[in-house]
């Protein structure tokens, strides 16, 4: 172990790094460098990659765009992906204790961040290889592939430091959250408002975009036509369903156990601390997200493998439609075998079509979103032993307890647990019944755009809070 420890700190002195800001920059500076960094994500996502030139034609890996904040064909064609597989990896090595570091120690915690950009880096070459070879990108010549995967080294490199530059300080919240936000209201705005005509059938061509459908609409006569429409395109039903679910999501996140505190140090102060009930958040549905897509993004490589003529065991696996140039058949998703039933109907028809597949996705995402939440509780310091030590390590007391770690703990116990598994089912549900339906971003990305502008909205009251009384900003933080 002390080897890995001195590998990874020798290596941490050649990777790249973005310095600290030696004080901490106003926030208008902070909300400047976000915009610069967010403006960067959005160039990278909408330069085309050169030597490629198959953008918007039959994406292999569409399922990853929305959790990768990817786009097809450009700089940003790995998105996030690295940052957040590596990130996961590490997380749940060292909350599982095969990999033990302290994160209260500063040492600790450096080698921590050495590590997650030296695995970034290497998962950035491997995914990079991964899509070139594997056909992601369709079929490259030796030099198209050696020009294609400096460009995905160095976008994904950039895309690493950026989102470095946001945590070191420099910025708001982080890089990841910041680009996948984006990347989801892209999604949304372009199913509401996308003024570009698609080929419906021969000869016969609609507006994309919900709004222009439904001007178009109004104008021949075709109103009905609105309410559902083929394939995936945006209807007045997925525009309502998305509408709702935000809603619904809003509400839920509002929804809290609250456990009275006082302070042990400042007498006289009384607060409280939320249970949420999305306790884990929307960690176990990104985990089942993660966990499909790279099982789908496996056996789709195994397709291009094997071609025309694949094994017959591998028809239990996976099942892929032949690539048409018809721009209605989404050709990345498997029509058959084990993978089938593991991935969201692609249209409403398909929903009520095949209720077996529709039911056993459900059942699938929300089995998964429990397993994964009780999981994360474990490995990700959130389970009652480790709550209750954090509550004895900021002096505080609950009301009517005794200050003891094991008294607090059995208290935590009545809710945790509960609450674990509830918001795990309420999670999954939301996210598989907006997949079902369609809802514009996809159900996960509609997760997590809620969750993370909720985000945003506490940090910049902590923000604001802070510059009045400190003390008062860091108990909202731990809110």
């Amino acid at each position: 172990m002390a080897s890995v420890r001195d590998f990874i700190k020798s290596v941490g002195t050649v990777l790249p790094e973005i310095p600290k800001p030696e004080k901490k920059p106003s926030l208008n500076e902070r909300f400047v460098w976000t915009g610069i960094a967010l403006i960067a994500y959005l160039v990278m996502a909408t330069t085309p990659l050169y030597g490629f030139s198959g953008v918007g034609q039959n994406d292999q890996l569409a399922f990853l765009r929305v959790v990768f904040a990817s786009t097809q064909g450009t700089l940003m064609e790995l998105g996030i992906g690295p940052i957040v597989t590596s990130g996961l990896i590490l997380q749940l090595l060292v909350g599982s204790d095969i990999i033990k570091l302290d994160m209260s120690d500063s040492a600790d915690r450096a080698i921590f961040g050495s590590a997650t950009k030296f695995l970034t880096i290497i998962v950035i070459v491997g995914e990079s290889l991964a899509y070139i070879y594997g056909g992601a990108l369709g079929s490259l010549g030796q030099t198209q592939a050696l020009v294609v995967f400096v460009q995905l080294f160095i976008a994904s490199l950039l895309v690493l430091l950026l989102d470095e530059l946001i945590q070191k300080g420099w910025g708001i919240g982080s890089g990841v959250s910041l680009f996948i936000l984006a990347g989801v209201c892209q999604t949304v705005l372009w199913y509401t408002f996308a003024p570009i005509p698609f080929e419906v059938s021969a000869g016969v061509t609609a507006y994309f975009g919900f709004i222009p459908y439904t001007i178009s609409a109004f104008f021949t006569n075709t109103l009905p036509t609105i309410v559902v429409r083929d394939f995936k395109y945006p209807s007045l039903l997925t525009f309502a369903l998305t509408i709702v679910m935000l809603l619904v999501l809003v509400y839920i996140e509002g929804i809290r156990v609250e456990l009275p505190i006082t302070s042990i140090k400042y007498r006289g102060f009384q607060g409280v601390y939320p249970i949420k009930l999305l306790y884990v958040s929307n960690i176990p549905v990104i985990l089942v997200s993660a966990l499909g897509a790279n099982l789908t993004f496996f056996s789709r490589i195994l397709d291009n493998y094997y071609g025309a003529n694949p094994p017959s065991w591998f028809h239990w696996i996976a099942v892929f439609p032949v690539a048409t140039t018809n721009s209605t058949t989404n050709t990345s998703y498997p029509i058959g075998g084990f993978m089938y039933y593991l991935t969201a109907p692609q249209s409403v028809s398909q929903t009520v079509g095949d209720p077996i597949h529709s039911v056993v996705y459900l059942l699938y995402l929300v089995g998964m979103a429990v397993l994964f939440a009780r999981l994360w509780v474990e490995i990700g310091g959130l389970n009652p032993r480790a709550v209750a030590k954090n509550l004895m390590d900021a002096d505080v007391q609950v009301p009517g307890f005794r200050r003891t770690g094991l008294s607090i703990e059995q208290m935590l116990n009545r809710y945790i647990p509960t609450l674990t598994i509830i918001g795990g089912i309420l999670i999954g549900l939301v996210a598989g019944v907006s997949d079902l339906f369609g809802v514009f971003g996809t159900g996960i990305g509609i997760l997590l755009m809620v969750d993370i502008i909720l985000q945003y909205y506490q940090m910049l009251l902590k923000e604001q809070v802070e510059e009045v009384s400190p003390a008062l900003a860091g108990l909202i933080g731990a809110g």
